[in-house]
């Protein structure tokens, strides 16, 4: 059934926003994937705060038009599917390369991050990259570090004094 010029139209500006919001898109071809598969890939990204848009390719391209993923139109050949992303970038790659693993008809094709382009190896390298939160943990158990250790140090000195004097007493009064 074709979809009237009214019907592109808004499709193009609802994927022009939502490019223009995304933190992370990830074109993939889906080529050799059955309905159940591509409902399985679906609800998963939906778990991790995205969402897998399978639209033509000259309506991508035009909405990625003035956005900051205009620099992957180049990807759109063929059958493509787009994973669009709103808060955590790492988890959407995590999906795409571990349902790619179980399924082998899934290919990632590239993206953008945050306004750079990356290639399939990138999102790869990007799935490998411990979680939002990890990272969160991690910087802030970093930076209460510092002042632990300042702490530990500035009370070191009175006490290491303490000690000196509690010796020198003991001294005298062994004297």
């Amino acid at each position: 059934m074709p979809v009237s010029r009214a019907e592109k139209e808004k499709i193009v500006e609802e994927l022009h926003e939502r490019f223009s919001r995304a933190a992370v898109v990830v074109a993939t071809r889906f080529t050799g994937l059955n309905v159940a598969a591509l409902t399985e890939l679906r609800k998963k990204i939906r778990e991790a705060g995205a969402e897998y848009r399978v639209v033509k390719n000259t309506l991508l391209r035009r909405a990625v038009e003035g956005t900051p993923v205009a620099g992957m139109s180049e990807e759109f050949t063929g059958p493509n599917a787009v994973a669009i992303g709103y808060d955590d970038p790492v988890a959407v790659a995590k999906v795409l390369a571990d349902f790619a693993k179980d399924h082998p008809e899934l290919e990632v094709k590239g993206g953008m991050l945050a306004g750079a382009r990356i290639d399939a190896a990138g999102v790869q390298a990007l799935a490998k990259l411990p979680s939002r939160e990890v990272l969160l943990a991690q910087l802030l158990s970093v930076m209460v570090a510092v002042p632990t250790g300042l702490v530990q140090v500035l009370a070191a000195v009175p006490r290491k004094l303490l000690y000196a004097l509690r010796a020198l007493e003991e001294q005298k009064k062994a004297a």
